[in-house]
């Protein structure tokens, strides 16, 4: 895989909305062979490789060009890799096509000799009997033939069933890989307008294969760059700092505080807002980018482009086979979400969080503030996203209530009724929490001045801090591990006085006491009035159905309201929802406070370096989020006509597997502790999808809500595809994403974790993982039949490779890539989102895709054994890139020495051999040392 090169954008049918949902095959592709090849020396058989070169008919210049893979020994080469030109490219008729050809000495050097080209139009292409050309090879000085080309035209349709020669055969060779013309094929639509969207400069690559029946397969493989690589990042940068600023109103909301407490709010402010300025400079400096839509590896150390996820592509290898459906497979590739400008000296996340919760416990001490451990603060964030989520509904839904009953409908009042007591019951039990009871108790002791019950009536002689008083008072704090600390004066370290002077009563503020069941009585009010606002609604409608004069009962509704079954609705409504509205907020209020507090002393017992933690955090997922939703999307486009796929979608979820190559040796261990937290920081993550308002492209990008901890990424659809969705999709449905890794380091500095180091990280990892994906794949069996998931021609069942995979990860075993192996097989096989990543996810990642597709043609499509090394030769070669056409050199004007072909990727033997011999050497050299020593 080219590094850095544009990826490959995927290839898929056409939906029967009529939108397209996959890149559309270019329009012009062709396969090449040569006969009877004239080497430089006439003793040898030449390693053919064909440059081809596309000429602009009106500027005159190389708008792009290809090359193919290198055929050894033979002069009469049948080349695998064919030619695909996209029809972004400006080609016509008159466009000229320039083949080269080179025999390839050497390939560890990439050195080569010009044998011959030829040239030819579009046009006699596609004007020829059976679009094939037979053309004759000459000479840089045109002064003799040395050989033939033939070029053939692929379409896309069934392909032949004809029979091929052996291609190491010494024989002419027929270019039997001719495809019929086929009928409303994707090349026959107009693109739509989803791909368009979101993916950008695909780029494609065609293949053809032989299968063990001696037919011919047509495989495609296309990449494509994201525009979800920076506009995931940015809203979450504008999310970010939105979160930020409300936290900083919601500390100055908490009113007056003790000095000591409002020097720590103080400064808490100052780092939020520092936080907010770095966001805001970064978010300014995204919005002048403009050119390709990823980041290259060479810019993962750049400052603004942190958050910007490195290498992010799309890539579908489709599959066409004599009467056989075609199928694709999607792999999404991607660098490792990592911090990589903020380095790995310290380590990754997985560390550095640790460390920070071993150090905020002594900094609670030092700094005199409340220590709450990370459930708590998670249980008060979500507390304070319930609040901000529930109230302003609950608010809309009494006035709806309101509304209801103006217009005397006695549906629509018990549907709004109905709603409006689900959502208050939910608010009522999210704050059934002694955190909230505790938290309320520990900000009225912040407050100045602040006096309990027991010293004002117990012990008036000893005037116990706060601290003291949490402490002998079981009710108080009924939190097993926080540490409640405060200085009424304002300094940093308790009073050593035991006997202190009672604070004078002017100096004591007007709410001098504590009621600890006041929350108790407030928080149930929201209830009360909630059964007042039900059996005024029953009151009513039972009065409207009994249409008569007469004395009901004394009931609970007879006590609070009117008598008069005339009265209109909303008036003798609208008392008991204004109350009920003014419970909520006032819950409402003291909640979000309480929940403030705590955050503010988690805040508070921040090391030094707490800022740095989470901006560290926020990168990482960032680069997380846009790959995932670059996955997700490009599975549901695909998969938006399977009702399988769909179903499971809705009722279980999907399963997100990330492959991981990278080693745990050197900063790659921070880069994996970093991917770690990223990776299950996406639990937090729902999507939804909605219907778009047009299809403008600006209208079908994703949008991203919400805060911290949860995160609703909408995707929309045109129209269409969006009214053949199933009705809970439709309904707005949240979906959940179940993220999975697993990691096998792979490369020689693994070698040295595995004798030398410690694994323990991977283990751990690929450990917990396992159980994640096999309580999805129970989840999925009880809820979902089986027949939902994919067909597949190795009927291995999926809890059979789960139990293998079990077995894999507690194997102590080196390098185990079965591991990896099996845990994409199963992810297949549950309509899974496929994700693979190492350092820059350029050579590991090239290595273990292209792998990965030779096995799906070997065991899906019978790929014929002889040609699964030169499939994989052929897949790892050069990949087409744009931009490098303006370097071409035309073969026949220079010197022959300087014409090489593009670099390749092949197997690291040569690296590995290097690498043994010269262990060797300093063995040798070593050795000789010490014999000379002690001579």
């Amino acid at each position: 895989m080219e590094e850095d090169s544009l990826a490959i954008a995927a290839t898929a049918p056409l939906s029967h909305t009529g939108v397209i949902l996959i890149p559309r095959i270019p329009h012009l592709e062709f396969c090449l062979a040569c006969r009877e090849l004239v080497p430089e020396f006439r003793d040898r058989k030449p390693n053919a490789l064909v440059q081809v070169a596309v000429l602009d008919a009106h500027e005159h210049g190389i708008i792009a060009y290809a090359c193919t893979e290198v055929v050894e020994g033979t002069r009469d080469p049948l080349f695998l890799t064919g030619v695909s030109l996209s029809p972004d490219w400006p080609v016509y008729e008159e466009s000229l096509i320039k083949l080269s050809v080179y025999d390839v000495k050497d390939k560890s050097h990439q050195t080569s000799s010009f044998l011959g080209s030829a040239s030819f139009s579009v046009a006699d292409l596609l004007k020829s009997k059976d679009q094939q050309l037979s053309l004759s090879l000459r000479t840089a000085d045109d002064s003799a033939a040395v050989g033939t080309v033939v070029v053939c035209r692929l379409k896309m349709g069934e392909i032949e069933d004809g029979e091929v020669d052996h291609i190491a055969a010494d024989t002419h060779q027929k270019c039997t890989l001719v495809c019929e013309a086929s009928h409303g094929t994707t090349n026959d639509k107009d693109n739509g307008p989803l791909m368009s969207a979101v993916f950008k400069n695909p780029v494609c690559k065609v293949y053809r294969f032989q299968t063990v029946d001696s037919k011919w397969m047509l495989v495609r493989e296309q990449m494509a760059e994201c525009t979800l690589s920076f506009s995931i990042p940015m809203q979450l940068l504008s999310l970010f700092i939105q979160e930020d600023s409300r936290r900083i109103q919601d500390l100055n909301d908490l009113g007056e505080l003790s000095p000591h407490w409002d020097n720590l709010r103080r400064d808490v402010i100052a780092r939020y807002s520092q936080l907010i300025k770095i966001y805001q400079e970064t978010l300014a400096e995204l919005e002048k980018l403009t050119g390709p839509v990823f980041k290259p590896s060479c810019s993962k150390a750049q400052k603004y482009l942190e958050f910007i996820p490195i290498n992010l592509h799309t890539q579908r290898m489709r599959v066409t086979c004599p009467r056989k459906t075609d199928s694709f497979y999607d792999v999404i590739t991607v660098g490792a979400p990592a911090a990589h400008f903020q380095g790995f000296k310290n380590g990754g996340l997985q560390k550095l969080l640790s460390r920070y919760e071993a150090e905020k416990k002594s900094y609670s001490t030092a700094y005199q503030c409340i220590y709450y451990s990370p459930e708590h603060t998670a249980k008060a964030r979500e507390i304070l996203s319930t609040v901000a989520q529930l109230q302003p509904l609950i608010c809309g839904l009494a006035d709806r209530l309101l509304l209801a009953a103006q217009q005397r409908s006695s549906h629509s009042l018990r549907e709004a009724l109905k709603s409006l007591a689900e959502k208050t019951e939910q608010f009522v039990h999210a704050l059934k929490d002694e955190l909230v009871k505790s938290a309320l108790l520990a900000l009225h002791a912040a407050r100045p001045g602040y006096v309990s019950k027991s010293q004002t009536s117990g012990q008036p002689e000893a005037h116990s801090t706060p601290t003291q008083h949490q402490n002998t008072n079981p009710n108080q704090t009924p939190e097993p591990d926080a540490i409640i600390c405060n200085n009424v004066a304002g300094s940093q370290t308790p009073p050593k006085r035991e006997n202190s002077t009672p604070p004078k009563s002017q100096d004591i503020p007007h709410h001098k006491e504590y009621d600890e069941e006041e929350w108790d009585r407030v928080w149930a009010n929201v209830a009360k009035s909630l059964n007042c606002v039900i059996a005024m609604v029953d009151k009513l409608q039972e009065q409207d159905n009994n249409n008569q004069d007469s004395t009901p009962d004394q009931t609970l509704a007879d006590v609070i309201t009117s008598h008069n079954p005339t009265a209109d609705w909303r008036d003798q409504l609208s008392p008991l929802v204004v109350g009920l509205k003014d419970c909520v907020s006032e819950v409402a209020e003291r909640a979000s406070k309480s929940m403030t507090f705590v955050l503010l002393q988690e805040a508070s017992c921040s090391t030094p370096h707490g800022l740095q933690l989470q901006q560290r955090r926020d990168t990482v997922f960032s680069q997380a989020l846009a790959a995932l939703a670059c996955g997700f999307v490009m599975r549901l486009y695909a998969g938006i006509e399977d009702k399988g796929f769909l179903r499971q979608l809705h009722t279980v979820g999907v399963v997100a597997q990330f492959e991981s190559l990278l080693s745990t040796y050197s900063e790659e261990i921070g880069m994996l502790e970093d991917m770690e937290v990223g990776i299950s920081d996406l639990q937090r993550v729902t999507f939804r999808i909605t219907e778009a308002a047009s299809d403008d492209p600006n209208n079908l990008q994703p949008i991203v809500s919400g805060r911290r901890d949860h995160y609703t990424v909408e995707v929309p659809l045109p129209h269409q595809a969006f009214q053949t969705l199933p009705d809970e999709l439709r309904q707005g449905k949240l979906l959940q994403v179940f993220p999975v890794l697993f990691n096998v380091g792979i490369n020689e500095q693994q070698t040295i974790a595995e004798r030398f180091g410690d694994i323990s990280l991977q283990e751990r990892i690929n450990q917990r993982n396992f159980d994640i994906l096999e309580a999805y794949y129970k989840s999925l069996s009880d809820k979902v039949p089986l027949d939902c998931l994919p067909c597949f021609q190795t009927q291995t069942d999926v809890k059979e490779l789960l139990e293998t995979l079990g077995q894999n990860v507690v194997t102590k075993k080196r390098k185990n890539v079965e591991i990896l192996w099996l845990a994409g097989a199963i992810c297949r096989r549950l309509n899974g989102i496929r994700f693979t990543s190492c350092k820059s996810a350029k050579d590991r990642t090239s290595m273990s895709v292209t792998l990965e597709q030779c096995a799906l043609l070997r065991d899906e499509h019978q790929l014929h054994k002889d040609y699964f090394v030169r499939a994989l030769d052929c897949m790892r070669s050069s990949r087409l890139a744009q931009g490098e056409g303006a370097q071409w050199d035309d073969p026949e004007a220079g010197s022959v020495a300087n014409h090489k072909p593009p670099s390749r990727h092949f197997y690291p033997i040569a690296l590995l051999l290097v690498s043994s011999h010269l262990l060797v050497v300093w063995l040798i050299l070593s050795l000789v040392f010490l014999l000379a020593k002690y001579q």
